[in-house]
């Protein structure tokens, strides 16, 4: 759970190498790609490019370097050959990446070609839940304040935030203790230390904040078939604040 400063300093070369995942893909137009192109184009980055791992494969059975989430999918959406992404359509693209033994994971929802300016808007929002739940991080806080700042900023804006998935400690292991709830009460729940690191990834709904897994036992869509973005980064508590582990170039 508490890294020390020779496994933080692992953690951020981790960091820093799946930040630059997201800007090579920044850089791509998404639209008329499957999801399988993606995630292949997004393997051979890691794997060759970077000389790293896509920790997410093999990870639990699952087949694949990513998941990508459009529209309403809320997470978990699985590659395959015949999902085109297209003009309008949001998806998030959520990666990790081993390097040294540690691993990082990040996510981001992009806005493909024209998106509709309701679409745009709950990105926008979801980025800044987010942030809202990273601002608190500092020792002596406590995990319900992260919660709630993301859910207070959701629910001003007229979003839900979805309950069932949440954060995570990460480290050698992908997941580790303890869960980041993206709800919560101020002053509740543990108190965080120098050295944690952990991920911060709220999922916010268009609609309600129900959610269902489709027969593929993966994908979970919005119960009502409206959009739903997310936004995640891996951070690390320091002496006197936060630090975004996986930060990209221009600062989101």
């Amino acid at each position: 759970m508490v890294k020390t400063p020779d496994e933080l300093a692992l953690m951020r070369i981790s960091g820093k190498l799946l930040a630059s995942v997201f800007e090579m893909l920044d850089a791509r137009d998404l639209a008329g790609m499957t999801t399988m192109q993606v995630n292949d184009l997004v393997e051979d980055f890691i794997t060759n490019d970077l000389a790293a791992r896509p920790a997410s494969k093999g990870q639990y059975g699952f087949k694949f370097v990513l998941n990508c989430s459009i529209n309403q999918v809320v997470c978990h959406g699985v590659p395959d050959d015949n999902t085109i992404i297209r003009d309008g359509d949001i998806i998030n693209l959520d990666i990790t990446l081993e390097k040294n033994g540690f691993i990082a994971d990040s996510s981001k929802t992009y806005l493909v070609g024209n998106a509709p300016p309701a679409a745009k808007r709950l990105v926008r929002v979801a980025q800044e839940a987010m942030w809202h739940g990273i601002r608190q991080v500092r020792p002596g806080a406590h995990l319900g304040d992260i919660g709630f700042a993301i859910e207070k900023h959701a629910k001003k804006n007229g979003y839900s935030v979805v309950r069932e998935y949440c954060g995570h400690g990460i480290g050698r292991e992908m997941h580790e203790e303890p869960q980041i709830l993206n709800f919560g009460k101020p002053g509740s729940g543990m108190r965080l230390r120098e050295g944690m690191t952990f991920t911060i990834e709220p999922m916010i709904n268009q609609g309600t904040r129900k959610v269902e897994t489709q027969d593929d036992g993966w994908t979970v869509v919005t119960q009502d078939g409206k959009l739903s973005a997310q936004f995640e980064h891996t951070v690390a508590v320091t002496a006197t604040g936060v630090e975004v582990l996986t930060l990209r170039a221009d600062g989101s």
